[in-house]
């Protein structure tokens, strides 16, 4: 992904691709501009500033950017350099400054290196995920700040639960607080994918243990319990050690006790963390008693199940009503297309229930965004035959991105009389979240903005 601060500008004069193939020479090689005419083949002073990106011609500084074995030598011209950032301006014309016509920089990533001087060159900021906490490292060591928030938003905008905690690791590092706190937001709402994701071995020990002691992490103990062996194994080849479980236990260390292994279910416990072996023999006969003695035990282990997140739920109708012959399910599609302001986690739905006394429905609940599905679930409720709703949930809440279109379905089985709602709103203000509701041309039930199904979202914001 690429991003200009400004829009390309064709040369006043010359043959455009010719200029293009200039650019794409200085950036894969070092080549200079063959033809002495070539300033007037710009009609710019920033398109004849760029044709020096990455250029020998009038080079006065090169630099060996990378570790031992995977250096690239780099030209540069002081004068850039220094208008582009004042470590640079410090280097070559402060007090202290030194007269080297090359300078090594081993920590930092060559395509990084280019990605920076472009922007200081060109006014390009061209960004790739393989490359952008490399440059992000890069635009803070150079003090380059622009740069440096770019790489943060484009951070930002590809965050997932599969990246969130190697991200809030490096967020941390960086002292980037924004993005320390996305990160937080889709830990904390995913945290059951976050836990699982590969990216969560890689993060380092006090990031870990940041993690573990997080009391809104929205996820069952026995999962927090299983990704910290996974993390420990991952430590143990960090560290150059054979991952045993004695060795799992010591790279843990006080670590250990950070997760809530008492608030497990007493046969999850029994079939995972007492026969792990992490644990000793007294600290597994003190959580049995701990579950089934009058008089508990004390344990170094907190007790105390995590308060996880209270999940908002954005009603969508004024009022519901019932009629003999609304609302049937025939194996028909009740759907309706939402956006909000923010980024929020779906996760589930509220559904209206039988309006004939007590049943339990079928539900297969969907969200789509532009014809992809992005979390399907397919469970069973039971209605008390009130007008309440109740709710619905995906396996794991999904991520939805601000100002886009989503779509929500569900198709029931059951009772083919329900409660329905009606005085529909186009737009509902949920606590810091405004959610829009158009109609959706996936419904075949009846169901829109003006009544119907799937009268409430429940989501974590």
């Amino acid at each position: 992904m690429a991003a200009e601060i400004f829009p390309n500008k064709k040369p006043a004069n010359g043959n455009p691709n010719s200029i293009q193939q200039y650019h794409q020479q200085n950036l894969n090689n070092n080549n200079t501009i063959p033809s002495p005419h070539w300033r007037g083949l710009y009609g710019t002073i920033r398109e004849r500033n760029a044709v020096m990106f990455n250029n020998d011609l009038m080079a006065d500084v090169h630099f060996v950017v990378g570790p031992p074995g995977g250096t690239q030598r780099i030209p540069g011209h002081k004068y850039v350099l220094a208008v582009g950032s004042s470590v640079f301006h410090a280097m070559f014309y402060g007090e202290l400054a030194e007269d080297n016509d090359e300078i090594r920089i081993p920590d930092v990533e060559p395509a990084a290196f280019l990605a920076m001087l472009k922007y200081m060159y060109c006014d390009e900021i061209d960004l790739a995920a393989d490359t952008v906490l490399a440059t992000l490292y890069a635009g803070k060591k150079y003090i380059v700040p622009h740069l440096a928030r770019a790489c943060v938003n484009f951070l930002e905008t590809s965050l997932s639960a599969k990246n969130a905690c190697v991200l809030l690791s490096q967020s941390c590092l960086f002292e980037e607080p924004d993005l320390t706190q996305r990160c937080w937001e889709v830990i904390e709402a995913q945290a059951e994918l976050a836990l699982k994701s590969e990216g969560f071995c890689d993060i380092d020990f006090q990031t870990f243990e940041s993690i573990l002691n997080r009391e809104t992490l929205n996820a069952k103990e026995i999962v927090v319990f299983e990704a910290a062996l996974n993390w420990a194994e991952a430590e143990c080849h960090r560290q150059e050690l054979p991952p045993t479980i004695e060795n799992k236990r010591k790279v843990l260390g006080k670590a250990l006790y950070l997760i809530r292994i008492p608030t497990m279910a007493l046969d999850e416990f029994a079939d995972g963390a007492a026969q792990s072996g992490v644990l000793t023999v007294n600290e597994t006969n003190d959580i049995f008693l701990w579950y089934t003695a009058a008089k508990k035990p004390d344990l170094e282990f907190v007790s105390k199940p995590r308060k996880g997140l209270v999940p908002l739920r954005c009603h969508r109708f004024q009022s519901c009503a019932y009629r003999s012959n609304q609302w049937r399910y025939r194996g028909r599609c009740d759907s309706i297309q939402f956006a909000v302001d923010k980024r929020v986690f779906i996760a589930g739905f509220g559904l209206y229930g039988s309006s004939c006394g007590s049943t339990e429905y079928s539900a297969k609940i969907e969200l789509k965004r532009q014809g992809v599905i992005l979390g399907q679930n397919l469970s069973k409720y039971f209605s008390d035959g009130s007008s309440n709703t109740f709710p619905v949930w995906f396996e794991y809440p999904v991520q939805i991105e601000p100002d886009t279109f989503y779509t929500a379905s569900v198709v029931l089985d059951g009772n083919e009389l329900s409660y329905f709602g009606q005085e529909g709103m186009t737009e509902v203000q949920c606590g810091k979240v405004t959610v829009q509701f158009q109609c959706s041309s996936d419904s075949t039930n009846g169901t829109g903005v003006q009544g119907g199904q799937i009268p409430e979202l429940i989501f974590y914001a």
